[in-house]
Parts: structure tokens; sequence; C-alpha cells
């Protein structure tokens, strides 16, 4: 695999396109990384580990753009990965996410 001079950004396959629920988000590995993606209005892909006591924010509550980490109720906004409440300037790395017909591919 050549990544024709693109630096290290590459497209990997994720997921099938049915493994994330409309609504719902599900935590996948990718290359060691804990990544959530979320089924709302589209895909958007973070990494799932929450600043606080790096808990999981793949199977938190949806409403809108923000998640809600299960654990202790911080909230992110899932298309910038910034937090929204008690630290200002923190940020969890986004991912560009890509469906295509054979599943969902992140730009890793």
């Amino acid at each position: 695999m050549d990544d024709l001079g693109l630096g290290n950004m590459a497209w990997k396959k994720v997921a099938e396109k049915n493994d994330v629920a409309p609504g719902k988000g599900r935590e996948f590995v990718v290359d060691g990384k804990k990544i959530a993606i979320f089924n709302q209005n589209g895909f958007h892909a973070l990494d799932s580990v929450c600043v606080h006591q790096d808990g999981s924010l793949a199977p938190g509550k949806l409403e809108g753009d923000v998640v809600e980490c299960p654990l202790h109720f911080w909230h992110y906004n899932i298309k910038t990965g910034e937090l929204l409440d008690y630290i200002k300037g923190v940020k969890l790395q986004t991912y560009k996410v890509e469906v295509k017909n054979d599943g969902i591919y992140l730009d890793l």
C-alpha cells in the first residue's frame, strides 16, 4: 500500500455500515486507538476516551451534536471533539468519515 505522498493520512475501513445504529455510537479499536463512531445525521468519529477518567464515550447518550459521557456526564460535540463543560479549550481528536458501499472508512 503506497500513500501517494499524501503525508501520513490514510483511509482505513473500520466498520460495516450497519455496525452503528442510527442515534447511537460504537467504539472501535483502530491501530491501538479507541475511536467512537456516532451515527447521528451522518457518521462522526472521534477519540472515544473521555479526558476525565478514561470512560468510553461510545455508549453515551446523544442529543443533537452532543454526546454525554456515561460515567460522569461530561459533554462533547461529536463534530468538533470539543469538551463543552468544566475545562475550556479541551478537544478530542476527530476523524474524517467516508461511507462507501462496502463500509465506513476513517482518515487516520
